[in-house]
């Protein structure tokens, strides 16, 4: 078995972070660190480390397997990584990348790399790297790869195997393999497994897949993955406006799209900026940064709360004991409010509830909610009869009820409402919904308190 195979526990005299033995310069211990762990993972410790750090290291590598850490990277980590290496290197490194590696790179890189990347490259990969960044951003086109092997439709299997052989070496995949018409239009697909125990005489339209799932080019890439995980695709082919092949979106590609947007998503719905690079090779000033701008301006939506309880002041001063259940109110109106959000957030992601169900969910999430705040007032009636009386555990238990019923319609209809107006639902999810209920919830506790306590 080759030492680059080898398991982790077959070498427990080497540490386990390679920013450990860099920082020690044992470069012995560097370089068998590198030649007993797989890409994946120098990758991932490359991003935790530096820049300079991360240089050396990665100059320790030999060319192949080099490119193949390199692409584990991440845009912003492998950037960082160019701007450190000489031009001899530097041009070995970006001539290998796959063309749509290339182009999810640059479409991020600074003008000054992007220049130097696509300066260095031959013209035959400059063309490809260029068509790729002619797509819309966020484009299926984008991530496709258009190193696609195609095959006639009027060949035999055998036939067919032959041109594998022949232009497969410089595909990226050659598991789903397009058919074509004479105007390279896509007419289906067949599986190399099917070529390959097919007889040879088998003609290839009798293997093909005549109604596959594909993608547009212009597409959102997002669409895209998400219709290879519904069909459990590997690959899925690209087509242009006039149906004419132009790539495969391959999984690995889909996958990284529908990690970029779930992280994205749970981002937003923290109330913060997403970030691009590892986490840990963040700054402190860089997370902050990050995440001050939307509590800046959750701290501004919050003077509801403070404006509604000045107004209510009065009540408050009549009755002292109501102020001991507002925490406990907005609390449970806010978590009702926020786990609707997810909720609706999450299915529309996935493409389980669309804008035309709108009233559906208003009407769902509005049964939810009192079903909820049913549950939470029988609860809350009972501790506030021990602590504060019977008439303020009945407001109490009303305002669990109403609270909850209008937390979680408000909760499952901003995300909606969001999508109707293109901003993306995850911006109006869970803090803005708490913010809100919160303001809300109050209005709901004092107007209840006064009728029926008739203060």
């Amino acid at each position: 078995m080759p030492q680059t195979d080898l398991p982790e526990e077959l070498h427990p005299e080497l540490p386990e972070s390679l920013q450990e033995i860099v920082d020690s310069q044992q470069l012995h211990a560097a370089l068998e660190w590198l030649e007993t762990h797989p890409p994946h993972v120098i990758a991932d410790e490359l991003a935790r480390m530096d820049a300079v750090h991360a240089g050396m290291a990665f100059r320790l590598l030999d060319k192949d397997r080099a490119l193949n850490v390199f692409e584990e990277l991440e845009p912003v980590d492998q950037q960082q990584i160019l701007e450190g290496l000489r031009d001899h290197t530097f041009l070995e490194i970006v001539e290998g990348m796959d063309p749509d590696d290339r182009a999810r790179m640059l479409r991020e890189a600074p003008a000054k790399v992007a220049k130097r990347v696509l300066a260095g490259l031959s013209a035959h990969e400059r063309r490809m790297t260029a068509a790729l960044l002619g797509y819309p951003e966020g484009s299926v086109g984008r991530y496709m790869t258009p190193e696609v092997v195609a095959l006639p439709q009027d060949l035999t299997v055998e036939q067919a195997l032959r041109t594998v052989r022949a232009k497969g070496a410089h595909a990226e995949t050659v598991y789903t393999l397009p058919v074509v018409d004479h105007g390279r239009r896509l007419t289906g697909v067949v599986e190399l497994r099917e070529l390959v125990l097919s007889p040879p005489e088998t003609m290839v339209a009798e293997l093909v897949v005549t109604e596959p799932a594909f993608a547009r080019a212009t597409d959102s890439a997002e669409t895209a993955a998400r219709l290879m995980r519904e069909t459990n695709d590997l690959n899925l082919p690209v087509v242009d406006s006039e149906n004419r092949l132009v790539g495969l979106l391959t999984i690995d590609d889909a996958l990284e799209v529908i990690e970029a947007a779930d992280t994205e998503d749970v981002a937003r719905q923290a109330g913060a900026t997403p970030w691009v690079g590892h986490y840990m090779a963040a700054t402190v000033w860089q997370l902050a940064r990050y995440r001050a701008l939307w509590l800046m301006l959750l701290l501004i939506a919050a003077t509801l709360t403070v404006t509604v309880t000045d107004a209510f002041e009065a009540t408050l001063e009549q009755v002292t004991q109501l102020a001991l259940f507002i925490p406990l109110l907005i609390g449970a109106g806010g978590n009702a409010g926020a786990q609707a959000a997810t909720a609706c957030v999450r299915a529309l992601a996935v493409g389980e509830v669309r804008g035309s169900d709108l009233l559906k969910v208003i009407w769902r999430e509005c049964r939810v909610g009192l079903v909820l705040g049913g549950l939470l007032a029988l609860l809350g009636v009972v501790v506030g009869a021990l602590f504060v009386g019977v008439q303020i555990a009945v407001v109490v238990g009303i305002t669990l009820v109403v609270i909850c019923g209008w937390a979680a319609t408000i909760g499952g209809t901003m995300p909606l409402l969001a999508k109707r107006l293109r901003i993306d639902p995850a911006v109006v999810s869970a803090p803005m919904v708490t913010t809100l209920v919160d303001a809300t919830g109050l209005i709901i506790y004092f107007t209840t308190a006064k009728v029926v306590l008739g203060v």
